[in-house]
């Protein structure tokens, strides 16, 4: 039988399979929502808190969480090189453990100092237990065929910051921010940890490559289709994460109320799950850089919109911007599977992760002086203009069968 037909000697096993990947799909999703919510998003709830204690400015404390992307930058790399090696399960667990004792660290932090030790530590503990980490799983298990169980992953995932951020802010006025660290750890080691371990296979065993042959692109071509990608990812993640810390001033800026702005701000969310929803349900059916092209141009198109003002423009905007992160998310799974294969998947994800966390780091700062200097208008226009550009670096991307579909 040619190499990478699946045979099915009985009609069930199809359907095994398939109740496989999505089983696997939805326990990597709430993986993913558990260690997304508990690290990522937890700066949003407790750097108020922590500023009070500490005595200190929102910027060295939320230096912090910047520190720790670079940390996690840093190590992706070398995570997705062993992740190649030995699958990713090991990675994942180890992750909910360096996190828990990151959270415990931070919980237990008299200063700055402490402070950031425990970011350092989150930091690491990101780098292995992230999407990237999840997506370089699910590819190690199931290969090309990884696409619907990482839109799956992102589809789950995609309620981390509605759901951590409505329990953060429930519970730290009953339990301090020392103690929603403590319990988010618990919930970490007696939750996230025993799931992964007994619902998350092991990747078979794989055949031993020399450092030479599996350390990354090896031709020109494919070197050029990893700038490329890199180059996408980062400027959009750049963009992405520079609005999510200025979008509220920003929508009012454009004419919005506050309760107007807050309430166009929460539909990027739920716009963000309709985008891998509809990736999830139509998807298959369409060719995937197609849908990368489509799905990266629904920032820009939205950004137009504003010029329209008033909510109902915001609120297209919203969606559509939303959407667009949301298939973006997903793209960034399944783009280098197919664009490079399952060999070495892990290894790549791992160094277009650099850029990619270089950019969320760095952005928030960067931005703030252009921000505080242009009309609201003109940075999402400004900002829509340079996603449209990050769509140019998809146009020269075919798949290895020779075509773009």
């Amino acid at each position: 039988m040619p190499a990478g037909v699946v045979s099915y000697d009985h009609p069930l096993d199809a359907w095994r399979m398939v109740s496989s990947r999505f089983r696997l799909g939805a326990v990597l999703g709430i993986n993913q929502t558990l260690s997304w919510g508990m690290t990522f998003y937890l700066p949003a709830i407790i750097a108020g808190p922590v500023e009070a204690t500490f005595g200190a400015s929102g910027f060295p404390v939320l230096g912090a969480f910047s520190w720790s992307l670079l940390v996690t930058g840093a190590c992706a790399p070398r995570v997705g090189a062993w992740i190649d090696r030995h699958g990713g399960r090991g990675a994942l667990l180890v992750s909910i453990v360096v996190m828990a004792i990151g959270q415990a660290v931070l919980a237990f932090s008299p200063g700055l100092v402490v402070w950031y030790l425990g970011w350092t530590i989150i930091g690491v503990g990101m780098s292995m237990g992230l999407y990237d980490a999840a997506f370089a799983t699910v590819g190690g298990l199931l290969g090309k065929d990884a696409g619907p169980s990482i839109t799956g992953i992102t589809l789950v995932a995609g309620f981390a910051s509605t759901v951590f951020w409505t329990l953060g802010a429930a519970l730290i006025g009953v339990l301090d921010w020392r103690g929603l660290l403590l319990a988010y750890a618990g919930l970490m080691l007696l939750v996230n940890l025993p799931m992964v371990w007994l619902l998350v296979p092991p990747a078979p065993p794989r055949p031993r490559q020399d450092s030479a042959a599996g350390s990354g692109p090896r031709s020109a071509a494919q070197r050029r289709i990893l700038v490329l990608l890199a180059a996408f990812f980062a400027l959009r993640w750049f963009i992405t994460s520079a609005l999510a810390v200025h979008i509220l001033p920003l929508l009012m800026g454009v004419g919005l109320t506050a309760p107007e702005a807050v309430g166009v701000a929460a539909l990027i969310g739920p716009g963000q799950v309709a985008g891998r929803l509809i990736e999830y349900t139509i998807g298959p059916r369409i060719n995937l850089l197609v849908k990368a092209r489509i799905g990266a141009l629904l920032f820009p198109l939205g950004a137009l919109l504003l010029w329209l003002g008033g909510p109902f423009a915001a609120t297209g905007f919203a969606l559509l911007y939303g959407m667009s992160n949301g298939i973006m998310t997903i793209n960034r799974g399944t783009l280098p599977l197919a664009l490079f294969g399952p060999e070495g998947y892990a290894r790549i994800l791992g160094w277009l992760a650099v850029p990619v966390l270089l950019a969320q780091a760095t952005a928030p700062s960067l931005a703030a002086p252009l921000v505080g200097a242009l009309p609201a208008l003109e940075v999402f226009l400004l900002c829509g203009a340079a996603a449209a550009v990050a769509v140019l670096f998809l146009l020269p991307l075919r798949l290895p069968n020779g075509g773009d579909a």
